[in-house]
């Protein structure tokens, strides 16, 4: 991820009183979590969408300010109800489960635990109807597992927590949108686990959630496993004709463009200039890759399946430039934005 600073400036106004209420989880706290927390609360726009509350911890969200060299006032309230919304204001629901002197840089079980908290509470929040959308900071697997909590990652967390048995992982960036068939498993395992039932079931999400975003009539490339989508059974054992092909034409009969099973170069080839609005990868590495080179800075990680939409930073907590606030938050303010795109208003 680019280490370039990005200056945060004050939100230009109040929010409308029908905007999302959106929780923002801290990460994990040795991370760049707490930086691009507090650099996007104040980025200009962010508090014209939306109404966010963070659920972590007051005393590093005054430290990761001091880091960016931003005037921040981070203020703790005990519910989404007391949080007040003014340009520079930072609302915390503080859980308090760090130690002053955590340090930067380096895994810890505490700081794992406390991630695995506000992941919780934020949950809690949004099943409550509280919130209306959650936007998660980075947190750590290594500290994750160290404090407890043996998941791959958020996107299996929140299915948990929010008693959901399958979502799907999408990314987005301003030139291509990439939703996963199967995410954090080997390759041998991911293979394995794919099946037409879980390709369509896929794809159906990931339409509803672009017609939500505002593409009415997506235009969906569906990725093959083998190279050059098995070349007429040159490479491979015929996994496409027997995983994808029956998903593709189901989908198609119910009249979801759904386009494959293409070559996974020429789809993000494709994908890139504009011919398709979302691609779907069948692992992992297929689309994070791709989404990497053509927009992380900018590159925001959606959870489509959950009761509410959940957006997250396309990168990770970066120790190495942890509380040095060098780090870039463009990808943290793209994440709000999507957040209070795709989430409902209020009692809606």
């Amino acid at each position: 991820m680019s280490t370039a600073p990005s200056p945060a400036a004050p939100a230009s106004g109040n929010p409308d009183p029908g905007t999302p209420f959106i929780a923002v989880t801290m990460g994990d706290g040795a991370g760049v979590g707490p930086e691009v927390t507090v650099g996007a609360l104040l980025d200009v726009g962010v508090l014209a969408e939306c109404r966010p509350v963070v659920v972590g911890d007051a005393a590093r969200l005054r430290r990761a300010a001091r880091a960016l060299g931003v005037d921040a006032h981070v203020v703790a309230v005990g519910s989404v109800a007391e949080a007040e919304f003014t340009p520079g204001r930072v609302n915390v629901i503080d859980l308090g489960l760090l130690p002053e002197d955590l340090p930067f840089g380096e895994v810890s079980p505490v700081a794992g635990d406390a991630a695995y908290h506000y992941v919780r509470v934020a949950s809690e929040l949004a099943l409550g109807v509280a919130v209306q959308g959650i936007c998660t900071a980075p947190l750590n697997k290594a500290a994750l597992h160290a404090g407890g909590h043996v998941f791959p990652g958020h996107t299996e967390l929140l299915a948990h927590l929010m008693g959901v048995e399958e979502v799907s992982m999408m990314l987005s960036t301003p030139r291509v949108k990439v939703i996963h068939v199967t995410t954090h498993l080997g390759l041998i395992d991911a293979i394995s686990r794919i099946e037409p039932g879980l390709v369509e079931r896929t794809v159906r999400r990931g339409h509803a959630a672009m017609v939500r975003s505002g593409v009415a009539e997506p235009r969906i490339g569906v990725c093959a496993i083998n190279p050059h989508a098995g070349e007429g059974g040159l490479f491979g054992y015929g996994e496409e004709a027997e995983k994808i092909t029956p998903a593709i034409e189901v989908l198609r009969a119910d009249g979801v463009d759904a386009r494959g099973p293409l070559p996974a170069d020429t789809a993000f080839f494709l994908a890139g200039r504009g011919d398709y609005d979302l691609i779907v990868a069948m692992y992992h590495d297929q689309g994070h890759g791709p989404v990497k080179v053509l927009g992380i800075e900018a590159g925001v990680n959606i959870t489509v399946g959950l009761p509410v939409i959940r957006t997250s930073v396309d990168h990770g907590t970066a120790f190495d430039i942890a509380g040095t606030g060098r780090v870039d938050v463009r990808s943290m303010v793209e994440a709000l934005h999507q957040a209070a795109q795709m989430s409902p208003r209020p009692g809606a």
